[in-house]
């Protein structure tokens, strides 16, 4: 019996003993403190596609922005978001882009598939940032597209419809890449041309024809219909007396065989802080 207690004893006193051992903490991880650096920077710990960190929209443009965004994102599966930020705070636009994309949670699926305009107005940078399967939905063709459709815009000012028209673009891209082949070289969509534009050119054809039917009318006033072919020949006019074929000349053409085009298209990528693959694209406005 006191050989039981004694061994009871001794299994307490080790418990009690390993118990206070103090154990050492993990070290935080650079990738954590970087994650914990960028959430700090952009203020953005929650999940939402429309982040006006430069408080550049009004409240119902907010609101309108981000109904629009949330639902081109559910439904074609890939994130479509818009973040706008004053300071890069010292990185490049398409490092912060990535980062901001990276480590705030966006990306939909296995491959966190998603595409992310950043809109900084400090030195007057956008960039778009794509990763997953928006790799391949906006190639780097496709992002120079966007670019010159929204430049315009940011440059006057006219941020909300910018990022709208960004959204719709987007809905175009990845629609255009599901059915078929994405935009690319050679396959980019036309612009539609505006309403003034097709109305000039209307008018400029109704004068044009009407100008040659007037001369032509002018010509055949002295003209008057004959009943038979025989007022147009001069009796004896018209006498063969030989003929031979008598070769002119010859007439060569040539033609270099069409090249193909020097830009193979489809999509640059580059590794972002986070070992993760993104393609891109951007510039100044």
């Amino acid at each position: 019996m006191m050989k039981k207690r004694w061994i009871a004893f001794c299994l307490v006193l080790a418990c009690c003993l390993f118990a206070g051992v103090p154990v050492p903490a993990a070290e935080s991880s650079a990738l954590d403190e970087e994650i914990t650096q960028v959430q700090e920077m952009t203020g953005n710990d929650t999940y939402r596609r429309l982040m006006d960190e430069a408080d550049l929209l009004t409240e119902a443009e907010e609101q309108q922005l981000l109904s629009a965004l949330d639902e081109i994102s559910e439904r074609q599966g890939m994130d479509v978001v818009v973040v706008t930020a004053y300071s890069l705070g010292g990185k490049s636009a398409q490092d912060f882009a990535d980062d901001y994309f990276d480590y705030n949670g966006y990306g939909q699926g296995s491959s966190r598939s998603g595409v992310l305009l950043l809109h900084s107005p400090q030195y007057r940078d956008w960039w778009i940032s794509t990763r997953g399967a928006g790799i391949t939905a906006f190639t780097d063709a496709g992002i120079d597209y966007i670019g010159k459709q929204i430049t315009p815009l940011l440059a006057d000012g006219e941020n909300a419809d910018a990022y709208m028209m960004f959204a719709q673009q987007c809905d175009r891209f990845i629609t255009q890449a599901k059915t078929s082949q994405p935009f690319d070289v050679g396959t980019l969509p036309r612009a539609p041309l505006p309403l003034w534009s097709i109305l000039v050119c209307i008018g400029i054809g109704c004068v044009i024809a009407a100008l040659i039917v007037g001369g032509m009318r002018q010509q055949l006033r002295s003209v008057r219909l004959q009943p038979a072919a025989n007022d147009y020949v001069r009796p004896g006019s018209m006498q063969v007396t030989q003929h031979n074929d008598i070769f002119l000349y010859r007439h060569v053409s040539r033609r270099a065989k069409p090249q193909g085009s020097s830009s193979s298209g489809g999509s640059s990528t580059h590794r972002s802080s986070s070992g993760a693959t993104h393609g891109g694209g951007g510039g100044k406005y």
